[in-house]
């Protein structure tokens, strides 16, 4: 198998993990449990609130049952999962210009990876690079909205790319994503689709930011592409949003404008031997992080907080196979995003079908905090 899939702390989290602190969950003792960890120490915080997402609410980032230094809490079988738990989770698409430009040539293709070559170049010839120096929203947006409707290249991904409104869905149901090493799922009728890594705030119910983390807010261009009200079968499916490995929160050492400068790196390896390197760089999104989540915030409450995805630049073109095919995934591959301020999160691709199933909802959450007496009944 290609790619690492054993967590450590040198190789998975940030150099400086040892200054940071994190939240996140741990499947240790039979139990799903909240913790953090400082210092490099793990804490159990399951009597201090039973899920992440009251702990963030109740700003509950101290104290805690220490179980002991992280590598040796893994090594001794706990496992990481999805950080997050009871948090709603949301995505922004289309933050980014080049994200943009490749969100319009999968609609005028009409999701064939062929068709899109020809298109491509002829968008870049159109707009060149008028759409990534314009700010959403502005009279100069406005302008060039109006110059690409007389060419006939007008798009609704053009729409939220420059328009005063930014594109938020809803990615996942609660307590359905998956966590660093875990399998991640595409549709086993997608034949175009790709990871998107991108970064992911974790808000709390009042609308504050309180940390991130890395996420993998996976798409299948062919379904989106032939149609944009195939959107949610295009993002939601088994095991086809993660996020991890740790939320990092926000303090003196680690802030928004740390994720405003953010770099993050991209790495795909199949069983065939094919290698994809990419990246994306936060300096270039459109939208400010503050905005997106004001957007999110505008007309309703999440009142147990949510995860917001901040969009990717990413949308690799590089041929897998035949040539003017650009991308796809194929069962085996092994994803591993990275952040120098959030470390790595890393996830083997199956067909969503073949992924574990999802079996612990809202409802089994319930009963387990309740048997362990984290709730009353």
């Amino acid at each position: 198998m290609t790619g690492h899939l054993a967590f450590t702390a040198a190789t998975d989290l940030p150099r400086d993990w040892r200054v940071g602190r994190f939240l996140g969950r741990l499947e240790h003792d039979g139990a799903v449990i909240p913790v953090l960890v400082a210092q490099g120490v793990v804490h159990d915080m399951s009597m201090v609130a039973p899920t992440v997402s009251l702990l963030v609410e109740a700003g509950a980032f101290a104290g805690g049952r220490a179980l002991g230094a992280l590598d040796a809490v893994l090594g001794a079988g706990a496992r990481p999962l999805s950080p997050i738990d009871l948090q709603c989770v949301k995505a922004c698409g289309v933050t980014f210009a080049t994200s943009a430009v490749e969100r319009v040539i999968e609609e005028r293709a009409r999701g064939d990876a062929g068709a899109a070559v020809a298109f491509r170049a002829r968008l870049e010839e159109r707009i060149g690079g008028s759409i990534r120096a314009v700010v959403p929203g502005s009279a100069d947006a406005a302008d060039l909205k109006a110059a690409l409707i007389e060419e006939g290249v007008w798009s609704q991904y053009l729409e939220v790319a420059i328009g005063p409104d930014a594109e938020v869905f809803t990615k996942a149901p609660v307590l359905s994503t998956v966590g660093w090493g875990a399998e991640i799922g595409v549709r086993s009728d997608s034949s175009w689709n790709n990871p998107e890594p991108e970064i992911v705030l974790i808000v709390a119910p009042d609308g504050a930011p309180i940390g991130a983390t890395l996420g993998n807010d996976v798409n299948l261009r062919d379904f989106e592409g032939r149609s944009a009200l195939l959107l949610g079968k295009a993002k939601d499916n088994n095991a086809s949003c993660a996020l991890g490995p740790l939320i990092r929160l926000f303090d003196a050492e680690f802030t928004m404008d740390d994720v405003r400068d953010a770099q993050l790196s991209l790495l795909i390896e199949g069983e065939d031997g094919y290698r994809l390197d990419g990246a994306s760089s936060m300096r270039e999104i459109s939208r400010d992080p503050l905005d997106l989540i004001g957007q999110t915030l505008s007309e309703h409450q999440y009142p147990d907080g949510f995860a917001l995805f901040l969009g990717t630049l990413f949308a690799p073109t590089q041929d897998r196979d035949e040539p003017g095919r650009g991308f796809t995934h194929k069962v085996g591959d092994v994803v591993t995003i990275a952040s120098d301020r959030l470390g790595t999160l890393v996830n083997r691709v199956v067909h969503s079908r073949d992924a574990a199933p999802w079996t612990v909802g809202i409802g089994a959450t319930m009963r387990d905090l309740v048997a362990r007496g984290m709730i009353r009944s």
